[in-house]
């Protein structure tokens, strides 16, 4: 018994040194507690972040702010055509002694005058407009302006203290930005649904001459037309126009008109009564790289002016039929419909540069745009 008692002094006086050295001694101190608060994590390798540390800047639990600021600015569009257009409407359509029952489409209260936005299809040949707010009045709308070209149709009602909506400019818009569409779809009442910005610029949909669509995954569909396309802040980024759909229902392919484009469409139509555009009195046909193989010009992008209007804009500057257009301003060719669109933006009497081919000859004039006919 002596014996392991007298093994035992030399451990227990080890322990009792180390626990004096830990308390006293510098380097030998005790761990701390760490505030996670205060730890720089972007130092740290991912994997080693707990995962409910990890928190998106951009999370949102909710849009209900968002929709709550722009819902009451989207309205349900009715109309009433005359007998013989109902007989010829694959849609029945109210009588003129019924009320409307029949939504058609949405809009969207542009400002408290009264304006508002929605597509051209949407009231084309309407007898009647009435328009229902969300706060469950209604009114008959007068057509201030239609715009084929872009299948944008400008309303006006006058009711006392009119609900209205931000308009951002959808320039600022980036592919993947989150998007709300407000709008009637099949007549359900005022929905809303959530996607994303697809892509921009899509202009080669069929749709109208004047393309320049949002694409979105924001569920779109019948009655959602002329309604509200929104950002995460409830501001108006675009109009809902159309879907691509063999069913005739979402299948994550929207088309908006960019609010940007509506606004200018809006104050042409209110301002002069139509939209003035730049014209050059020309068709084009572009240059596709089997022509351009064919006349032996390879790694060339071009538009061949197929026809030149007598007495029109590129007529008076010397442009023939047959000349292919390499330039405008100096700003190569990309497509035909960019280049297109591009020059009815530019305002009627300014001067517009070209560059051209004539016989393998480099050339080059100024046109004097014109405005385009109405026709």
């Amino acid at each position: 018994m002596n014996k392991f008692a007298f093994l035992a002094w030399p451990t227990l006086s080890g322990i009792l040194i180390a626990i004096i050295l830990l308390q006293f001694l510098p380097g030998f101190s005790k761990p701390q507690p760490v505030n996670i608060n205060k730890v720089d994590l972007t130092t740290l390798h991912p994997q080693t972040i707990p995962n409910d540390l990890v928190v998106s800047k951009s999370f949102v639990r909710s849009y209900a702010d968002a929709v709550e600021r722009a819902a009451p600015a989207v309205v349900n569009v009715y109309i009433r055509k005359n007998d013989e257009e109902a007989a010829n409407n694959d849609q029945p359509l109210p009588s003129p002694s019924s009320e409307f029952h029949s939504s058609l489409g949405s809009g969207v209260i542009l400002n408290e005058q009264g304006y508002i936005v929605t597509n051209n299809h949407v009231i084309d040949k309407a007898d009647e407009i009435v328009v229902a707010l969300q706060d469950g009045r209604e009114a008959v709308a007068t057509v201030i302006g239609t715009d084929v070209g872009t299948d944008i149709a400008i309303l006006k009602i006058s009711l006392p203290n009119l609900p209205n909506i931000i308009i951002q400019d959808s320039e600022s818009l980036r592919v993947g930005d989150v998007v709300l569409a407000i709008g009637n779809p099949f007549d359900f009442g005022q929905t809303v649904t959530k996607g994303i910005i697809s892509a921009k610029s899509r202009n080669s949909v069929g749709l109208n001459r004047y393309e320049n669509f949002l694409q979105t995954d924001a569920a779109i569909n019948p009655g959602n037309s002329g309604g509200a396309l929104i950002n995460t802040q409830g501001n108006l980024v675009g109009i809902s126009t159309a879907i691509f759909s063999k069913s005739g229902g979402s299948n994550g392919i929207g088309f908006a008109i960019p609010s940007s484009l509506a606004l200018k469409v809006m104050r042409n139509l209110i301002e002069h009564g139509r939209v003035i555009r730049g014209w050059l009195g020309v068709e084009t046909q572009e240059l596709t790289p089997q022509l351009a193989e064919s006349f032996g010009l390879n790694n060339i992008r071009g538009l061949i002016l197929a026809g030149v209007f007598p007495d029109g804009p590129a007529s008076k500057a010397g442009l023939q039929a047959g000349d292919l257009i390499l330039a405008f301003n100096d700003m190569s060719i990309i497509s035909g419909l960019d280049s297109m669109r591009n020059i009815a933006e530019v305002k009627p009497g300014s001067v517009v540069k070209v560059n051209f081919l004539r016989n393998g000859e480099s050339l080059t004039t100024d046109i004097i745009v014109g405005e385009r006919p109405s026709s």
